[in-house]
């Protein structure tokens, strides 16, 4: 019997047939045209009854008479054996009645996954269990009392809004997007903030904001001016912070935070459309430039509606705004894109190929600069796309992501 516990890697690969079949017929084909082709030392038949291999986990999407999917193996073998057992898998041309082809998109050091969970339990260990005189007092000391202030986040309204601890004394508050903005405005020493929680505001907030003098700072991304937006209409703001272009709050260090609250822009002047001359007058930095652009995307209202528009120097469309452009077209198609520097498609194809193209692809095109697939991504996709010179790499999901790139902005969009 298979011995999880001592897995040491897993193979992924992805899978695409011509027509429709089932998972029993994924499976017969792995047994089927893979026997005998190893010899007995590596037989799949043979690991498996050896508790060297784990069962065949296979996942399976189908589509307009064609069949997706991934495939996912243990193995106690060494890094070359399951290597080689992993290439075997490539030779595989039919899956039940169609032609299929299959390939290998990562194999996975489980390992690493132990060693990050030894490392975080580490430091919880450090600090609950360790002499105090073994380690440094005063790092401790201030490691306890950052622990202590962000321990103190509370929930506010029967909707349990993430909020900081001073929100009901407090006559001003600061509306941010979510619980991580709030820690993280904690960890700067700001005890009023109050998570919105995505574009569907509550009533709660609505409320609040007729009660106090209300500050808004949210990401400087799509995502935060759909949030502004709809503000705009239904609550009482009194003051607006920007974040530059692309920064997110929960990201943002105490001086970052600190200086967009002291240039906050009164809503009057976002209304009139005079965010710049406001910034002028107080001898403030011009918000949300675009680092690499010489272009600034400042919110400001329609002059027939209440909607916030983007204004720009261009008249065409913004990178940005092309890249979510892309970014709707993608959700749920099961595709992938990629970008050039201008938000143009410069590839398209199927989300399972996607660590092909971040191994093949994207080098032939020097001039590719994001990503966006129609699938979740793993630590080790990231990893392949650290290598490359991709700069945005965008996704539904990014499971198990405990490495986050520091020259790859990570988007996660909702599906």
């Amino acid at each position: 019997m298979y011995d999880y516990t001592s897995t040491k890697y897993k193979i992924h690969l992805s899978f695409h047939t011509d027509g429709l079949v089932e998972r029993p017929d994924v499976v017969g084909a792995i047994f089927g045209q893979t026997e005998g082709l190893l010899g007995e030392e590596l037989d799949l038949r043979e690991l498996q009854r050896m508790g060297k291999v784990g069962r065949i986990d296979v996942q399976l999407q189908s589509s307009k008479g064609e069949a997706n999917g991934s495939i996912a193996i243990t193995s106690t073998l060494d890094l070359a054996e399951t290597a080689v057992l992993a290439a075997s898998m490539e030779t595989i041309e039919r899956i039940g009645p169609c032609t299929a082809t299959v390939e290998v998109a990562v194999i996975e050091d489980i390992r690493v996954t132990k060693r990050n969970q030894i490392r975080e339990r580490a430091k919880v260990i450090l600090l609950e269990h360790v002499d105090e005189n073994s380690i440094d007092t005063e790092a401790l000391i201030t490691e306890i009392r950052e622990s202590q202030r962000v321990g103190q986040i509370e929930t506010y309204g029967p909707e349990e809004l993430p909020a900081g601890p001073h929100i009901e004394q407090s006559d001003a508050i600061i509306l941010v997007e979510g619980r991580a903005d709030v820690l993280n405005l904690l960890r700067a020493g700001i005890k009023n903030t109050l998570a919105v929680q995505g574009t569907n505001i509550p009533q709660t907030v609505i409320d609040i904001c007729r009660q106090k003098i209300v500050t808004t700072l949210f990401d400087g991304d799509r995502g935060g001016d759909l949030i502004l937006q709809e503000l705009l209409q239904i609550a009482d703001i009194d003051f607006v912070g920007f974040a530059l272009r692309g920064a997110s709050i929960e990201d943002m260090s105490r001086k970052e935070i600190t200086k967009a609250l002291r240039n906050k822009v009164p809503i009057e002047y976002v209304r009139s459309g005079q965010i710049e001359h406001f910034l002028k007058l107080n001898n403030a930095p011009a918000f949300r430039l675009e680092a690499g652009t010489d272009e600034t995307a400042d919110l400001a209202p329609s002059e027939n509606t209440s909607e916030i528009a983007v204004e720009e120097k261009r008249t065409s469309m913004s990178t940005t705004d092309k890249m979510w452009s892309v970014i709707d077209q993608t959700i749920n198609s099961g595709d992938l894109a990629l970008l050039d520097q201008h938000g143009e498609p410069i590839f398209k194809g199927r989300a399972d190929d996607v660590a092909q193209v971040l191994t093949e692809v994207v080098k032939i095109h020097t001039d590719a600069n994001a990503l966006i697939v129609d699938k979740p991504i793993t630590q080790a996709l990231v990893d392949l796309a650290v290598d490359t010179r991709l700069k945005v790499f965008a996704a539904p999901s990014f499971t198990g992501l405990v490495k986050q790139p520091v020259n790859i902005q990570i988007i996660q969009f909702s599906t």
